[in-house]
């Protein structure tokens, strides 16, 4: 018995849509569990003058995955995920690498840019004869 042509077109339809949506959430659930994700928002959590300036509860939103400053290879990642809270929005600029696939990922810099344009530098790491040393606005 054949199905009718509407009933197939919506039925692939709905099908597409649903993988898409599926696709969309595992690929935002991927990058919040990467470790160069996770440590940038210890950064965040742990600036008082960032978390001041963004008030509380802070929010972490997607990425906007078709925003072109987000990239991950297999030894670089730079992400810019949107964050907001009670006083202000903006977004976490991280920047993170590592020296070998499968090595831990280093982070390198994370500033957060309020949607008024001022920045906060969170973290930076220098290297300074080859020693790493943590430096925030603070130092």
């Amino acid at each position: 018995m054949p199905v009718p042509l509407g009933k197939l077109v919506l039925f692939t339809s709905v099908m597409t849509s649903g993988g898409c949506a599926l696709v969309y959430y595992l690929v935002q659930k991927t990058f919040s569990r990467a470790s160069y994700y996770q440590l940038a928002l210890e950064q965040l959590h742990s600036h008082p003058e960032a978390l001041e300036a963004l008030g509380t509860p802070l929010n972490i939103h997607y990425l906007q995955l078709t925003d072109k400053y987000n990239f991950v290879d297999i030894a670089d990642a730079q992400l810019k995920i949107p964050v907001s809270g009670s006083r202000s929005a903006g977004h976490l600029y991280v920047t993170s690498s590592r020296d070998t696939p499968f090595n831990r990922w280093y982070l390198q810099e994370v500033f957060l840019e309020l949607k008024d344009g001022h920045q906060i530098p969170v973290f930076k790491l220098i290297e300074e004869n080859g020693d790493e040393i943590k430096r925030s606005k603070d130092d």
